[in-house]
C-alpha cells in the first residue's frame, strides 16, 4: 500500500512539474536505497539518476551503492568530491569536527543541482519523518530537495518498506550513518536508538501517554524545539 501510493506520487509529481526525472544521491544506506528503488519503479531507469558521491567516504558504504544500482538495475555517475573538500578545508579557517563535516552534504547538493538543471530532473531527497522532524540533516546540504517520497515515513517504516521491495540484508542491518566521519553513526551521535525516537514521535503526534523514561522523551522534545528553523524558510523582517 505505502509502496503503491509512493510509486504513483513520484509519477504524478513529476508529471505535474514537467520534469524528465530525478535526481539523487545513493549513499549506500538505506533510505538512499528505497527512495532510489522506489524512482526506478515508478519512472524506469531513463527517468533516475543515482549519483554516488565519496568523499572521505568509506569503501563498504561505495560498495553497497554500486549493490543496489546492480540488483535493481538503477543508472549512476560517480562524482568523487575528496580532493574539492579537501581543497575548500585548507582555505578555510579551522573549525569543530561537526562544522567541516557539514561540508560535505552542502558540496553534495550543489551536484545534485548542477544534474537537475543540466538534465530538466528534480532533485529527490532521501530524508525520512524521524531526521525532518529531529532535525537529524544538514541545512542546505541533505535537507535541500524539490521532492521526498519518504518525508512522511518514520524510519521504521523505512526499513519495513526496504524489506517489502528486497533491498540486501546487509544494508537493512547496516548502523545507520551520515557519514560524516570514520565510524559516525546517526545512533551513537544522537544518543538514542530510532526505535525509541520512532516511538516517542509516534506517541507526540498521536497525542498517546509516553511510556518510555523522561529523559529520552525530553531528549526528542528539546530536538524537536532546536531544531524549528531547519524546517521553515529564512525568516523575512516584513515592512507593510
Amino acid at each position: 500500500m505505502i509502496k503503491k501510493k509512493i510509486v504513483q506520487w513520484l509519477r504524478n509529481t513529476i508529471k505535474q512539474a514537467k520534469a524528465k526525472g530525478v535526481v539523487l544521491g545513493l549513499s549506500g544506506g538505506i533510505d538512499s536505497s528505497v527512495v532510489a528503488v522506489l524512482a526506478k519503479e515508478a519512472l524506469g531507469r531513463e527517468g533516475v539518476l543515482a549519483l554516488i558521491m565519496p568523499c572521505h567516504s568509506s569503501k563498504t558504504d561505495i560498495e553497497d551503492a554500486y549493490l543496489v544500482a546492480r540488483k535493481f538495475k538503477i543508472r549512476t555517475k560517480e562524482i568523487d568530491l575528496t580532493n574539492i573538500y579537501d581543497n575548500l578545508v585548507s582555505i578555510l579557517p579551522s573549525a569543530d569536527r561537526l562544522t567541516t563535516a557539514n561540508i560535505r552534504p552542502r558540496l553534495r547538493m550543489i551536484v545534485l543541482y548542477y544534474f537537475a538543471r543540466k538534465l530538466n530532473y528534480l532533485v529527490c531527497g532521501t530524508s525520512n519523518k524521524s531526521e525532518l522532524m529531529t532535525g537529524y540533516f544538514t541545512k542546505f546540504g541533505d535537507g535541500a530537495s524539490d521532492i521526498l517520497p519518504i518525508g512522511d515515513l518514520y524510519k521504521t517504516q523505512v526499513k519495513k518498506l526496504a524489506k517489502e521491495i528486497g533491498l540486501p540484508q546487509t544494508i537493512i542491518e547496516k548502523a545507520p550513518t551520515a557519514g560524516l566521519w570514520a565510524g559516525q553513526t546517526d545512533e551513537k551521535e544522537m544518543g538514542i536508538t530510532y526505535d525509541q525516537i520512532d516511538d516517542i514521535l509516534m506517541r507526540i503526534e498521536k497525542h498517546k501517554r509516553q511510556i518510555l523514561p523522561k529523559r529520552q522523551v525530553a531528549k526528542v522534545e528539546n530536538m524537536l524545539r532546536n531544531s524549528e528553523h531547519k524546517r521553515q524558510g529564512p525568516l523575512v523582517c516584513k515592512i507593510s
